[in-house]
């Protein structure tokens, strides 16, 4: 069995899908752990609820060697997915886990990518630009923000009545539906 970390940063949605996805089937993973870099992040109280483990790890730690490995290899980690984690993953843990590590990105990369492009932020632009589609990207991390190899990409219409607040409803619907299972898919092929 495959054991995935999530790192996160906010509120816990797609962290929460996950591990219930994870926990009500028989699957080649479980989350085991949930890492979290703010204090007042909403996700506490889901994986609280969810009986997994959840740490405070701060960003000087995040990017320590000596306390992040650590951690992981406590945990036995395989796999570490992104569910809306605001920080850039450092160098020692894109060489200790290649191609093992996912995110999620609320856009149809390249388009809408980068630095100061997450959440709502990503939406306002779509939907300001006028364009006639957007969706979600999954791909690997690497050192470039966003940049990273992509997995899987699905798209839903934006119509010219939608506001940033329908698209981002709209992408909720997909992360929800394909992330849990696009991961799945990553572990299950894995050898």
């Amino acid at each position: 069995m495959k054991r995935i970390a999530i790192f996160a940063s906010g509120n816990g949605s797609n962290a929460e899908n996950i591990i219930r996805y994870f926990k009500e089937k028989e699957s080649a993973a479980e989350v085991c752990l949930v890492v979290c870099n703010r204090k007042e992040a909403g996700v506490y109280e889901r994986c609280q609820r969810l009986g997994v483990d959840i740490l405070h790890v701060p960003k000087a730690e995040i990017n320590s060697i000596e306390k992040m490995l650590p951690i992981l290899e406590n945990y036995s980690i395989d796999y570490i997915v992104l569910a809306g984690f605001m920080l850039m993953i450092p160098e020692f843990l894109l060489e200790r886990f290649p191609r093992r590590i996912v995110n999620i990105h609320p856009s149809l990369l390249p388009k809408y990518g980068g630095k100061g492009m997450h959440g709502h932020h990503v939406h306002e632009a779509v939907v300001a630009a006028g364009e006639k589609e957007s969706g979600i990207t999954i791909h690997y991390v690497n050192e470039f923000c966003d940049e990273g190899e992509i997995i899987f990409q699905a798209s839903v219409p934006v119509l010219k009545s939608d506001t940033p607040e329908d698209v981002e409803n709209k992408i909720h619907d997909l992360e929800k539906k394909h992330f849990p299972r696009v991961i799945e898919e990553i572990v299950k092929t894995d050898k």
